[in-house]
């Protein structure tokens, strides 16, 4: 099918959602993408056409997630590629932050990605082909930073239901793939996408050293390129035998890394008490 694939994008107004539907865009491709206004996707990508059609989409409702699916399909009459990218960041202690933040993390950053899932399948079933990215983060990999463990575990939990996806979908001839990116160059780090404590407590000095230097350092200064990101999951999309974990960035691919050895050597150690415990 080449460039003719219909992408589906999540949360395509700014940083990775936003540059990945430039360069399918550019490259010929056809594009739905959805945000929370219709309007800031039209300032930057323009209007509809045969070519792009600007959702507005609340994931967190089911309706509003159904009705920019039918209107895809009524504009392109099917869908082929899912990208699942909308999200947002949180940084604060476990005991820090509150019941309601924590569970609004959950709310978009998982039941969200479920509810597109759950109304793209139908499609994607029917056509016995196509491809699901579920863009986790390192994040959802690797999870020693103080402050981030709601967030990583949203992620985690987008990388655990994705692997059981990919396992239920084999069948029908479809792909799902985990994206763990490490630190790209967008403005996921600003306060519209990451947000802090209500009510922070003083006592967790790491946590506000995190906040301090995801805000003032490393903002506008990860080394991941975002253009380069959209150009590896267009390459991914068009293999026939595509990962079922995709780590993007050199600082990604190190932590994983580390996360492994660390478990290897974990594992050697403490084999006696983990294998002794059988009848």
């Amino acid at each position: 099918m080449g460039n003719n694939k219909v992408w589906f994008i999540t949360g395509a107004s700014k940083g990775l959602g936003l540059e990945l539907a430039k360069k399918l865009l550019a490259e010929g491709f056809k594009v739905a993408a959805t945000s929370r206004n219709e309007a800031s996707l039209i300032q930057e990508l323009g209007n509809a056409s045969d070519h792009f059609l600007p959702l507005e989409m609340d994931l967190v409702s089911e309706k509003s997630v159904k009705t920019a699916i039918d209107k895809t399909i009524n504009h392109f009459k099917t869908i082929d590629v899912l990208v699942n990218n909308a999200g947002y960041g949180l940084l604060g202690a476990l005991e820090e932050l509150t019941d309601a933040e924590s569970r609004k993390n959950f709310e978009v950053n998982v039941f969200g990605l479920l509810n597109v899932i759950r109304h793209t399948m139908p499609i994607l079933r029917a056509n016995q082909s196509g491809h699901i990215f579920n863009i986790s983060s390192v994040g959802g990999y690797f999870g020693e930073f103080p402050g981030w463990g709601i967030y990583c575990s949203t992620k985690f939990a987008v990388a655990g239901l994705t692997e059981s996806l990919a396992a239920e979908i084999k069948p029908f001839g479809l792909h799902a793939t985990i994206v763990y990116p490490g630190y790209f160059r967008t403005d996921f780090l600003k306060d519209s996408s990451l947000l802090l404590p209500e009510n922070p407590i003083a006592e967790y000095k790491e946590v506000r050293q995190s906040q301090s230097a995801h805000k003032e350092d490393i903002n506008e200064n990860q080394p991941g390129d975002p253009v380069k990101l959209a150009e590896a999951l267009i390459k991914v999309s068009q293999d026939q035998n595509p990962p079922l974990h995709l780590f993007l960035g050199e600082d990604a691919f190190n932590m994983a890394n580390q996360k492994i050895a660390s478990v290897q050597s974990e594992l050697g150690k403490w084999k006696e008490v983990s294998v002794g415990t059988n009848f």
